[in-house]
């Protein structure tokens, strides 16, 4: 009796306030998922956690020495993934980018090659956008990995000084003359010693990761690798 009460309570509930697919708008989900299984099936995973020089690495290498990088998706523009990206940098859909986080964090936990990780740093963003959007897209994409991870997010512990022009259009040199002397790090001793993954929504050429990567470098004994959401194939 009491659990058929409860059946039809959780029916009328349903039909009232429908739990739906955010990539397809389907019911057929789970409680606690924000994407049914044919989308995540559908989503483009690069597979890249587990393999040593893969595409992402090489944006880096001769640039800054990283243990490891990696994106969990491919961008593709009309695509599910840019759909997902869009809602959280600019309607404010931070439930899909904790959800995210949190498939990137079950990645990492599989991987070898990102053992010991000690804390999450996302990218920063300039002081005045971050206020103007209400969040830092990465720091809330961090914070679904580090819950699944557990391991501490150290939000504001690099700060992004002043603000920089839109990188869509520039080359890659415009790209870090642009970036260039734009990150600081204001906790040193917290940092010092660590081995940190900078974590940002997507990479294209590298050089704004690069700049920020190349100040904590300069913290004492720091090792760093490098985690996207997405990758964009130049």
């Amino acid at each position: 009796m009491i659990a058929n009460l409860k059946n039809i309570f959780n029916s009328t509930i349903h039909l009232l306030y429908p739990h739906v697919c955010t990539g397809c708008g389907s019911d057929l989900l789970d409680e606690d998922n924000l994407l049914c299984l044919k989308c995540i099936h559908d989503l483009p995973h690069t597979n890249f956690a587990n393999l040593a020089n893969n595409p992402v690495e090489k944006y880096f290498w001769g640039r800054i020495p990283l243990q490891a990088a990696y994106s969990q998706f491919y961008f593709s523009k009309e695509f599910l993934i840019q759909h997902l990206i869009h809602q959280l940098k600019y309607k404010g859909d931070t439930k899909i980018g904790f959800y995210l986080g949190e498939l990137m964090g079950k990645t990492i936990l599989k991987a070898d090659r990102f053992k010991n990780i000690d804390a999450l740093i996302p990218l920063p963003l300039y002081a005045e956008k971050e206020h103007k959007r209400g969040y830092n897209q990465a720091a809330v994409i961090c914070d679904g990995m580090s819950s699944v991870m557990n391991v501490p997010v150290y939000n504001m512990y690099v700060i992004r000084q002043h603000a920089t022009e839109t990188q869509t259009r520039k080359h890659r040199t415009e790209r870090w003359e642009n970036v260039k002397d734009s990150f600081k790090v204001v906790k040193e001793k917290e940092l010092a010693g660590k081995h940190l993954l900078l974590v940002d929504d997507v990479v294209t050429t590298g050089a704004t990761l690069e700049a920020c990567g190349s100040v904590i470098l300069q913290t004492v004994g720091t090792t760093l690798s490098i985690a996207t959401l997405a990758y964009a194939p130049k």
